[in-house]
């Protein structure tokens, strides 16, 4: 069994973005000043068949935003600054999670899964997750400012036959709804007529963490189950439970079950918090869940780390 990195700050945490973080042009201020950013890329390129960090830099925001190539766009994009974070010496983290998606980079900091075995991973599981569901047949809001019960209730009651549930559960007061896209209209709906101050449609090109969403599970299972796992080095807290494992086997076993079961977010950072956590770096493009966090829990200060004086602030704050 792998021994926890002894030499971690019991206080720090670092946190990756999922999906929705992506925007073309995300690190050139990095990358033009630390060569480890489009290194990283091209390791990754290598394993895609194409040229990511040229997608990224050049591409078209249409392109990016189709799932099979934003989920090894992002979590190179998140792995890329945590080895920069570890090339500066900055602060080993005592614990790791991620948002959805953000759940494959966090192992892979972790020590669980290597690099490249886990962008093939989440090559496959964008195109099984977009195979699962035509595209347009399904979709994804954010319910602003409604309490999760009600949220759960107006599902229930736009179901009629169909698919929709709350499965994103990212802040106090913000859930994202997911499912067939009647089903989800109609869901918006009902939260609107129960109080909801805003319901915002997602760029996403499939209904993630839904029922729907079994079929890929079942289609990545066999990779997943032939892929090399460690017992983590730091500690993950994961999306399904917001509790830690050890055990590569059931860990594999959260990884598919995540695809098609709600993000419990504000479990998991409620969950980080209770380990004695007051300082977490956002470990990707934007600054997502530093937001989150605030939300959930303000005695948790998370700064993001995608621009140069961004990086430098959170070195020097993790630090002191």
């Amino acid at each position: 069994m792998t021994e926890l990195n002894p030499t971690a700050l019991p206080h720090f945490a670092a946190l990756f973005p999922g999906q929705g973080s992506q925007k073309i042009g995300m690190l050139a201020e990095l990358a033009a000043a630390h060569p480890v950013i489009e290194q990283t890329f091209t390791e990754a390129s290598e394993v895609l068949g194409y040229d990511s960090w040229a997608l990224l830099q050049g591409g078209e925001q249409e392109q990016i935003n189709l799932t099979e190539r934003t989920q090894p766009l992002l979590l190179t994009a998140s792995i890329a600054i945590w080895r920069l974070w570890q090339q500066r010496a900055g602060a080993q983290p005592s614990v790791v999670a991620g948002h959805s998606l953000g759940e494959w980079s966090a192992l892979v900091a972790a020590g669980v899964v290597e690099f490249t075995a886990a962008v093939e991973i989440v090559r496959q599981r964008g195109a099984a997750m977009q195979r699962a569901v035509p595209v347009g047949a399904g979709a994804m809001a954010a319910i602003i400012g409604l309490d999760d019960d009600k949220i759960i209730a107006a599902c229930g009651a736009a179901e009629q036959g169909e698919v929709v549930s709350a499965v994103n559960f990212n802040a106090p007061g913000q859930v994202v709804i997911a499912g067939s896209a009647a089903a989800v209209e109609r869901a918006i709906a009902g939260c609107k007529e129960a109080g909801a101050k805003r319901a915002l449609p997602l760029p996403v090109s499939a209904p993630f963490h839904t029922a729907l969403m079994r079929p890929a599970a079942e289609a990545l299972a066999e990779l997943v189950e032939s892929t090399p796992f460690s017992a983590p080095a730091i500690a993950v807290v994961h999306n399904v439970n917001a509790a830690t494992e050890s055990d590569p086997a059931a860990i594999k076993a959260l990884m598919l079950e995540q695809i098609y079961q709600p993000v419990r977010w504000v479990e998991c950072v409620q969950a980080i918090a209770a380990r004695g956590v007051t300082s977490a770096i956002e470990c990707g493009p934007g600054a997502v869940l530093s937001g989150m966090v605030k939300r959930i829990d303000r005695s948790v200060s998370c700064m993001a780390t995608d621009q140069p004086e961004a990086l430098a602030a959170a070195l020097e704050a993790v630090a002191n």
